[in-house]
């Protein structure tokens, strides 16, 4: 039995126990209101500006890219919606390293993107590990696009089970897509896109441009790239809360993105399609035909054509081949098909020849030696013989395309294309001014007229990349000895083994020894468009376009007209005359008579038999270019009244006889040529004359055709 005393002190101690428990309690609710009050009251600004932060993100909205099309208005480059696939780095980055991985195999199992390719995507330019052109350039706070153009059901797939795709989103965004009115190509005129590099965002935020962010795609080639700044729009802002998974829960606030401008091109789609039509015609034929120099087949390994409007430059048809389908750049090229567009063995199908490719022009030249010769001495009264040999040196220079046909003048001598009569004008020249080898300086006139015509310099074209061409003077050959006199120097001083040729080894010797000396050849060579001289198609349309309109140079325009996403006219882009012909009338004349007498009696009539020459005037010259080791390169140059036409084929044998039909048949769409009779409502362009208007854009988004105007070329001049 207990006695009173203990039962005493057992009630103490439980009375001290409740006490210090309670004291216990009390203090821990004074430490949690103390922190609540921290928090809400003391901090309470600063978290909610955090939580605010976190719950709340900026996606840049891209702009829709403006449109190009055609003088008719006809779309050559639009745009449509297309399902990209993206991923929330910030959502990845706080999964477990199991789950993490699980989700990306399940993201490249759904896309056909490989893991280790989504995981560079992912990195951010400049980090380490980042790959160049692969890196995302973006905002760190936006989702990174992985794969583009997916299947409407991997994005759905995606949409409807978030639970198994942890942030990640399936949107629809804008991509180019390419309509291809009448089939056409156009794949070096129009360009590409690709995502802007660190560079070039660092020198847009320097500059203070707020069109360009990280995620945008710029103009890489063509049009694309020349007219991007009115292409690409600005872009815009939306601000979208979250959850924790990254999922959105609605919008905040959105600033819109401004669409691009609309491009106005002078090309003609109707014309175009006939242009590559033919282009790729003859060179299947050629690759079926056998050269009989050489024993075998054409190569035909490339080639080109121009149509240019003969009173302003505009460029009406622009085709080269090897081409490639511009949509392989839409949502990310391939390494294997980027090495394609570079390779040699495939035709370097990247590389336009119109502007880019270099060609020797051989007797397309001789019209501007005319004009050389005819303003230097000689006059339309000179009679030259024109033998079937010339000889130069220890070396005879041989007639190619005719035979001998006496003491003719110059216009008889375009119309048979009489190597030998040109020969003897570049061997004149050549003793009167420039026999002294030592002379860098001496005056060659057909040189100044070569240079005069704009060979040897860019024609300023409104299209990225183009070449300059090469005249081959004496101060080119100079500098060109210098740079190489070493490599066959080495040559030459080396045994003769059995993979050095009789010729290149005895060539590499001559070159060591005097490789700087301008021969009595090279003038003779020069004069009929042979030796080191090259030009790009372009350029030679571009001179005989000054043959056609009077001595006048143009900078060639593919642009039109700049127009907003309102349809109001921003800018019309005029043509660019950039220099003059100092010719007497009385010159130009002269020659484009014996340029008609080529089309009528001349090199090419065999190909123009039937073609009614009395009611649509055409003026041409052939050419058959030779090069060291390779075939001949086939040309036809011509014009009317209203238009020039250019056609090359590299390694595709002779001017008429490879080009010849498939000129003529770009004249009868030009024309609306029906066998003997012209019918020009018939025409690839109604009426024959380009549209001198603009096409209407409508608010509803349709596009109407411009108003045709009945204007003749001597209209034309007199209005410019």
């Amino acid at each position: 039995m207990s006695r009173p005393s203990d039962v005493a002190a057992g009630a103490h101690r439980t009375r001290l126990r409740i006490v210090v428990l309670q004291a216990l309690v009390l203090s821990l609710f004074a430490t949690l209101l103390g922190r609540l009050y921290f928090l809400q009251v003391v901090s309470g600004e600063e978290y909610t500006v955090q939580a605010a932060s976190q719950s709340v993100r900026d996606i840049v909205e891209q702009p829709q890219r403006g449109l190009i099309v055609d003088d008719m208005g006809r779309p050559l480059v639009t745009n449509r919606l297309a399902w990209v696939v993206s991923v929330d780095r910030t959502l990845l980055g706080k999964l477990p390293g199991r789950d993490r991985r699980e989700l990306l195999s399940r993201v490249s199992t759904a896309t056909g993107v490989g893991v280790k390719q989504l995981e560079r995507r992912l990195v951010t330019c400049g980090d380490e590990g980042a790959v160049t052109g692969v890196c995302w350039n973006g905002s760190p706070y936006q989702p990174v696009p992985v794969a583009s153009d997916v299947e409407r059901e991997v994005a759905l797939r995606i949409l409807e089970q978030p639970e198994d795709y942890p942030g990640v989103l399936a949107e629809q965004q804008s991509v180019r897509a390419y309509p291809r009115p009448y089939d056409v190509n156009l794949a070096h005129v129009l360009g590409y896109l690709s995502p802007v590099t660190a560079e070039e965002l660092e020198q847009a935020e320097a500059d203070g441009e707020d069109s360009v962010n990280g995620a945008s795609v710029v103009g890489r080639a063509g049009v694309e790239k020349q007219y991007d700044a009115w292409l690409r729009g600005l872009p815009g802002t939306q601000s979208v809360a979250v959850d924790s998974m990254g999922r959105v829960l609605g919008d905040d606030s959105a600033v819109e993105a401004r669409p691009g401008d609309t491009l106005v091109t002078s090309i003609d789609a109707k014309v175009q399609s006939v242009v590559e039509q033919q282009l790729l015609q003859t060179i299947r034929t050629a690759r079926q035909t056998r050269d009989t120099v050489t024993g075998r087949n054409y190569a035909a390994d490339s080639g080109a054509v121009v149509v240019l409007e003969a009173d302003t430059g505009r460029v009406v048809a622009m085709a080269s081949h090897p081409t490639y389908d511009p949509e392989v750049w839409v949502g990310g090229i391939s390494d294997d098909e980027l090495a394609r567009l570079y390779s040699e063995a495939a035709g370097t199908p990247l590389l336009g020849r119109a502007t880019q490719g270099q060609f020797a022009p051989g007797s397309t030249w001789k019209p501007f030696m005319t004009a050389g010769a005819l303003t230097h001495g000689y006059s339309t009264d000179t009679r030259l013989n024109c033998s079937s040999a010339f000889r130069v040196g220890n070396r005879d220079f041989k007639n190619y395309e005719s035979g001998a046909y006496g003491y003719i003048g110059f216009d008889k001598a375009l119309e048979v294309s009489c190597n030998t009569f040109f020969y003897r004008v570049g061997f004149h020249y050549w003793q009167k001014f420039g026999s002294d080898e030592a002379d860098v300086k001496a005056f060659d006139p057909l040189v100044e007229e070569a240079k005069d015509f704009g060979f040897g310099s860019r024609t300023g074209i409104d299209l990225p990349g183009e070449a300059a061409g090469r005249i081959a003077d004496r101060r080119w050959k100079r500098e060109y000895y210098k740079s190489m006199k070493d490599f066959y120097c080495g040559i030459s001083e080396k045994p003769q083994d059995s993979k050095t040729s009789d010729f290149v080894y005895k060539f590499a010797y001559e070159f060591c020894v005097e490789g700087y000396a301008y021969r009595a050849g090279d003038a003779a060579n020069f004069a009929i468009g042979q030796g080191d001289t090259v030009v790009t198609p372009l350029q030679l349309a571009r001179a005989y376009g000054a043959l056609a309109n009077g001595g006048t140079l143009y900078a060639p325009r593919v642009g039109k007209a700049i127009v907003g996403p309102d349809g109001s006219v921003i800018e019309r882009i005029e043509p660019k005359k950039v220099g003059t012909v100092d010719l007497p009338a009385s010159t130009i004349g002269y020659i484009d008579t014996a340029l008609k007498g080529v089309t009528r009696q001349g090199t090419m009539a065999w190909r123009m038999g039937g073609f009614p020459l009395e009611e649509v005037q055409i003026r041409s010259k052939t050419g058959s270019a030779e090069v060291y080791g390779k075939q001949s390169t086939s040309w036809v140059a011509s014009y009317s009244d209203d238009y020039v036409v250019v056609m090359m084929v590299s390694q595709g044998g002779t001017g008429s006889g490879t080009s010849g039909p498939a000129v003529r048949a770009i004249w009868e769409a030009l024309y609306g040529v029906e066998g003997d009779a012209v019918r020009p409502d018939r025409a690839a362009i109604p009426g024959t004359v380009p549209p001198g208007r603009l096409p209407k854009f409508l608010a509803d988004g349709s596009i109407l055709p411009p108003a045709r105007e009945k204007r003749s070329a001597a209209k034309r001049r007199a209005s410019r």
